[in-house]
């Protein structure tokens, strides 16, 4: 009653205030009062782990406060993006899972009467809705038959879950496992990935954490990967590199050699990066590089531009909060989050300005005041009354780390990666993307980070322990297809726009490709369409040094010939 009394006072107020007719409030009364006791749970039922970081993050911010009655709380949330990611990631470690075998039953018990009360304290992942726990009842030259325990449906494996079994630990009557039924009847065999992962998205130009998925299940495991596990990036640390070396000196047109090296390591010991395929190309223009992952050409880069620098940047760009100054960091050999370096590659697709990762947008108490809000950007017109005059314009958030024409260049380079590159199977999905791999030694972790104009997905594969994931367990084989499912579902409500250059780059083609430069930094090749002369006479080729060499005065050290492998650079 009290509740009925109070909405019909509101609606009173709204109708005195003219915000709504008389007759509208009249129809409001007239209608039922639905009470909801608590907030429907389903409604997020994929989003635990961004729910719990909010409530994390809300603590650090507002400590006590935040479980004071009457605060509002607007999240940065996309539902369907978050419901995209943990479908793809889940279904992308249960891939990964497979391919590496059938591990056996979780228990077993006696299969008889009273087994289904016995396998009560089992229970599947609560985000796989669909699974069972069953028991083997049977074995034979028919197949493998099982029953559920929730409601004693009885079925046979799919034939092709029975030889995955039967290639792997095998089954037994009295074995008790996960199964989902199949659409063509019968049971599918699950089984709970033993390795875990993380993806998240992030909204490149502001920084608002759209979808955060930090494991393969919350019910299992509540560790949020994508927050709080620290792991070696690997090749994802590429970019900043070659960034780097773009902001002193180098343009796109600059070679570097790509061949065998050996450095004095710690404790004077040899330190020899290898390539993963185990050979080497030779001299090769920055952009060849990134595009194939290149170690040892990512190596000799940072001994021109030298890692203090390359430090420098991964710290001002968020990657981390301090690193080493040692060539192997240049490879990916530090620490960061799934998060950070998500966030980190925002810069590339938003003119080179650092963006802060949030999860909340704003905090109100019960009298409307703002308690917490993300954008801290100052408006001092936003409250004004409106008199015909320009709207308010609002600086863009975040600070400039990086040059623009810098920034364009590396997103145009890690269009390549999925054009050309290791990551060649996105460009499946027919839209402008650009994205890096990344695989540590041993295979412990396998990445992706991929992104168009409107949103940036990081996509890390890894087990808790951090041992390895197999050979062949790249980025391109682990974390890759994780990322094309889960675009293939976002990409009905992202436009289809190129990324844009800024409005000061000057264009060259080099080998084909229309690459960006600074303005006095592109190559200078002048030359008439035909291979002669208005004179008649044959053309002479531009000498090497001249197209890899930066341009400007200061602009850097000049690039070798590729017949010339003395010394390093």
């Amino acid at each position: 009653a009290q509740a009925i009394a109070r909405r019909n006072w509101v609606l009173d107020q709204m109708a005195e205030l003219q915000w709504i007719t008389s007759a509208d409030a009249a129809r409001a009364k007239a209608e039922d009062l639905v009470v909801q006791a608590a907030p429907a749970r389903a409604r997020y039922r994929d989003a635990d782990y961004f729910v719990e970081e909010v409530r994390r993050q809300g603590r650090a911010a507002l400590g006590d406060r935040l479980d004071a009655a009457g605060l509002y709380v607007r999240t940065t949330l996309d539902s369907e993006l978050q419901s995209d990611a943990l479908r793809a990631l889940m279904n992308g470690l249960e891939v990964y899972d497979r391919r590496h075998g059938w591990r056996g039953a979780f228990a077993r018990t006696t299969y008889g009467p009273g087994w289904a009360k016995a396998a009560e304290r089992f229970r599947a992942p609560s985000e796989r809705r669909d699974w069972r726990v069953a028991i083997v009842s049977e074995v034979s030259g028919r197949g493998i038959r099982v029953e559920t325990q929730r409601d004693a449906q009885k079925g046979w494996l799919a034939p092709a879950d029975v030889a995955w079994a039967r290639a792997g630990k095998g089954l037994s009557a009295g074995d008790l496992i996960f199964v989902e039924p199949a659409a063509a009847g019968g049971f599918r065999l699950k089984q709970i990935p033993a390795v875990n992962g993380a993806l998240v998205v992030v909204e490149p130009n502001t920084g608002r954490v759209l979808a955060l998925v930090g494991g393969y299940s919350f019910s299992l495991s509540s560790f949020n990967r994508a927050t709080q596990a620290r792991r070696q990036p690997g090749s994802t640390f590429k970019p900043f590199v070659y960034a780097t070396a773009l902001e002193n000196g180098y343009t796109p047109a600059s070679t570097v050699l790509d061949s065998a090296i050996t450095l004095s390591g710690k404790d004077g010991e040899d330190w020899s990066p290898e390539n993963y395929t185990r050979s080497y190309l030779g001299a090769m223009q920055l952009r060849r590089g990134l595009e194939l992952s290149r170690n040892t050409m990512t190596v000799r880069l940072a001994q021109g531009v030298g890692m203090r620098k390359i430090r420098d940047t991964a710290v001002r760009m968020g990657v981390t909060a301090s690193m080493e100054p040692v060539l192997a960091m240049a490879l990916g050999a530090g620490e960061t989050t799934p998060l950070r370096i998500t966030t980190a590659y925002a810069a590339f697709v938003n003119g080179g300005r650092r963006v802060t990762p949030h999860l909340i947008e704003l905090v109100q108490d019960s009298r409307g005041e703002t308690v917490l809000r993300a954008d801290r950007r100052d408006c001092p017109r936003c409250n004004a009354a409106f008199t015909g005059a320009e709207s308010p314009r609002i600086a863009q958030s975040g600070e400039q780390v990086l040059d623009p024409i810098t920034a364009y260049q590396i997103t145009s380079m890690l269009q390549g990666v999925v054009q050309r590159g290791t990551a060649a199977s996105v460009s499946s999905l027919g839209f402008p993307i650009a994205g890096k791999t990344g695989t540590t030694n041993d295979y412990r972790s396998a990445w992706f980070i991929g992104f168009t104009p409107q949103m940036v997905v990081g996509v890390f594969v890894g087990f808790d322990d951090n041992r390895t994931l197999g050979p062949g367990e790249t980025g391109t084989q682990a974390a890759v297809p994780i990322f094309i499912d889960f675009m293939q579902a976002a990409q009905s409500r992202l436009p289809k726009t190129d990324f844009k250059a800024p409005r000061n780059a000057r264009f060259a083609t080099i080998n084909g490709i229309r690459e960006a430069f600074r303005p006095g930094t592109e190559p200078r090749i002048t030359a008439p369409p035909s291979n002669l002369t208005p004179d008649g006479l044959p053309i002479r080729p531009l000498p090497y040094d001249q197209l890899g060499r930066p341009g400007g005065e200061g602009a850097g050290p000049p690039v070798r010939r590729p017949d010339d492998m003395s010394g390093l650079y």
